[in-house]
């Protein structure tokens, strides 16, 4: 984009040329972040569903002032021949065509109006993210669960109901396993269709250092660091971009060290069954072939509903975890720096890479792993250094 920005800038603001974005985002505010850093100043559309089903981007496509569209897949290096050509180019208006369809609109309805058919409930349920009301999602999700239900194998479906699963975990509303469940959706339009790479890149995201084509995100802290010395405010982010979405790629797992001695290894410090920190597990893919990597996403969060909170006076949130037969962790331990204010409310993540040998045998690998932390109940309730034990499971297939 920057690059057609700087080509056609001079079009652009003379209003000889109008320039509109749509991009597959499941965050369109980061879009809206970029188009800041690079001082682009046009409209973009949000088609987070992939509803033009296009399989990989950029397009750049070119149309006329009657909306006819007169060129597709434009390259950048062609850039001064579009000037010439396309924007000299005097077109022909087109006969009028009366059969042009209504535009969708957004749904009124608890159910679409023909129950029978899959498609309208895949309708209803587009509709419903397109319109953003993160109050219906729970309906959008159960109307692409309904429409699987006779249409199974339908990659499609499957990728736009991770899309909405996400959209609800990054929501007030998030359900338990929303995560986890979005990624497995979108595997499985995967394994349906594997060359559709807009669903790969969206596995890829989260996904190991060795599976990424590139660093995702980033770019956003130079991006907040030049727009604030322009003397602007950085717009906002409503989910910040994690440790995967960072990573750089890498082809041979790198492992970090860990300390010599693990913390409480008689199991002596009392357990926090998740009253206190809600603990959430990830693993992106969850089922890998010999030779291949996941990524293991373990986030903790306190719970709002008793005000539980971090206490950060002392050590930091420090988490192990073990290896599976025939597989190997880029390290066993992540140790979390405390923020500076003496108490806080924020996610906690923690991030493993997991790479299975050409030679692992197929089936499940229990990675077992514990979590120490220093948690407080309420406000002025009492501080306590707790430990929670989960397990994470890696398909080997």
């Amino acid at each position: 984009m920057p690059g057609w920005h700087d080509a056609i800038k001079d079009l652009y603001e003379s209003g000889e040329l109008q320039v509109v974005g749509i991009i597959q985002e499941q965050h369109p505010d980061r879009c809206r972040l970029f188009m800041q850093w690079k001082q682009m100043g046009w409209p973009i559309l949000v088609d987070s569903l992939n509803l033009l089903e296009v399989s990989a981007v950029p397009i750049t496509v070119a149309i006329d002032e009657y909306g006819i569209v007169r060129e597709k897949g434009l390259r950048l290096d062609k850039a001064e021949e579009f000037r010439t050509g396309f924007m000299q180019a005097k077109f022909e208006a087109p006969a009028p065509d009366d059969a042009a369809a209504a535009p969708a609109q957004w749904p009124a309805a608890v159910k679409p109006a023909d129950p029978a058919d899959p498609s309208a409930w895949a309708d209803f349920a587009d509709l419903i993210v397109r319109s953003n009301d993160l109050d219906r999602i729970d309906e959008a999700i159960q109307a692409y669960q309904q429409a699987l239900k006779s249409q199974a194998g339908n990659g499609w479906l499957e990728f736009r109901l991770g899309v909405a699963l996400r959209k609800r975990y990054d929501s007030d509303g998030r359900q338990e396993g929303d995560f986890q469940a979005a990624v497995d959706h979108w595997k499985a339009a995967l394994d349906i269709d594997p060359n559709q790479y807009i669903w790969r890149r969206r596995i890829q995201q989260y996904g190991p250092r060795l599976d990424k084509p590139y660093p995702f995100y980033d770019w956003v802290p130079q991006a907040r660091q030049e727009i604030a010395a322009r003397g602007e405010t950085p717009a906002g982010l409503i989910i910040e971009p994690g440790g995967a979405e960072f990573a750089e790629p890498a082809k041979v797992l790198a492992t970090m060290e860990a300390p010599a001695e693990r913390p409480d290894p008689g199991g002596r410090i009392y357990r926090d069954e998740g009253e206190f920190i809600a603990l959430e597990k990830v693993v992106v893919p969850n089922s890998i072939k010999p030779g291949e990597a996941s990524r293991i996403h373990v986030n903790f969060r306190p719970r709002e509903e008793i005000k539980a909170h971090w206490n950060n006076e002392v050590d930091g949130l420090e988490v192990w975890l073990n290896e599976g037969e025939g597989c190997q962790l880029d390290g066993s331990y992540r140790s979390l720096p405390n923020p500076p204010e003496v108490v806080s409310l924020e996610e906690r993540k923690a991030e493993f890479e997991i790479h299975c040998a050409e030679s692992a045998a197929p089936g499940p690998r229990s990675l077992d792993g514990y979590a120490l932390y220093y948690v407080c109940e309420d406000v002025r309730g009492t501080c306590l250094y707790r430990r929670q034990d989960f397990q994470v499971i890696v398909e080997v297939r």
